[in-house]
């Protein structure tokens, strides 16, 4: 039995059910056929000012990491520092070939820098032995120059009336004497002798080869020959006019490699050299020697 106070509900069909404009109606998604459109996502997007303070803090965390990123430096010129573990010791393969020529010429240089002083330090080392050595044996054996004297000539050849060329044949005779009173002198080969008259050279030769004991004269011929010389008129005249006065001037010079002896130890070879003025009557084989002058000049050690 139903309650009378119970008033059924009103079935008239134009009512409908009033809804409020705040409220917001969630569809399904398959309410607009499985997908949803951009008014729905934006009918759902949450307001600007009622952002939370997560999605703040984000974005800020977000620029602050693009603000400390490194900016390109400006151009210019860079110093880079690599650490240790990250320079190479050896080199790049494309480079190796270039590497080891470079050490191997590196190394060749070494080595010959290293053979010239040792070169030069011996060289200076025999140097300064040589220099003890002629020191000590000047010091205790006294060399002294030994003496020269000519006593005799002979002149062929020499034709004053002709003036055709002249080939004249000079034999001197040279006494040398060893003042040394420890000392032998050796004369070696390749000595030579020469003649002049005037600055005019009228013949050569080459001094005899011998040894001379110390304190020894040993006489000595050397024949000097000329060859088709061509005086000029003023110089025959001048010959000429000597001989008539019995007075004819010659230079004859010397130069000779000796060595020194001392018992069976020999000096190295050094240079002589002679300088002798002798006059003579006259221009034939039985010339006589009139004048003579001879000097030895110093001894050249080398």
């Amino acid at each position: 039995m139903a309650d009378n106070n119970t008033q059924p509900w009103p079935r008239n069909k134009n009512i409908r059910p009033s809804v409020d404009s705040n409220d917001t109606i969630q569809r399904s998604p398959r309410s607009s056929g499985g997908f949803t459109t951009d008014k729905d996502i934006g009918s759902r997007r949450p307001p600007r000012h009622h952002q939370s303070v997560d999605s703040v803090d984000s974005t800020s965390s977000l620029y602050s990491i693009d603000s400390r990123r490194s900016k390109p430096p400006p151009p210019g010129t860079y110093h880079v520092q690599l650490p240790k573990d990250q320079i190479y010791r050896v080199p790049p393969p494309e480079n190796a070939h270039r590497y080891e020529y470079l050490s191997r010429q590196k190394h060749n240089r070494s080595a010959c820098r290293r053979c010239c002083c040792y070169s030069f330090a011996t060289l200076l080392f025999l140097l300064l032995l040589a220099v003890l050595v002629v020191g000590v044996f000047f010091l205790v054996c006294r060399p002294h120059k030994p003496r020269f004297s000519v006593s005799g000539v002979s002149v062929a050849g020499i034709n004053l009336t002709s003036p055709s060329p002249i080939s004249p044949v000079f034999n001197i005779k040279v006494r040398c004497k060893n003042v040394n009173g420890k000392l032998g002198l050796i004369y070696e080969k390749g000595s030579v002798v020469e003649i002049f008259h005037e600055g005019i050279k009228l013949g050569d030769g080459e001094f005899a080869a011998f040894e001379q004991p110390a304190e020894n004269v040993t006489m000595t011929v050397t024949k000097l020959r000329g060859s088709r010389i061509q005086l000029k008129s003023s110089s025959r005249k001048d010959l000429a006019e000597s001989q008539k006065r019995r007075k004819v001037l010659f230079d004859v010079r010397v130069k000779a490699p000796i060595k020194f002896r001392v018992g069976v130890v020999t000096t190295w070879t050094m240079g002589l050299t002679v300088d002798c003025k002798i006059t003579v009557d006259k221009l034939t084989s039985s010339a006589t020697v009139i004048t003579e002058d001879c000097v030895t000049q110093d001894i050249s050690l080398l």
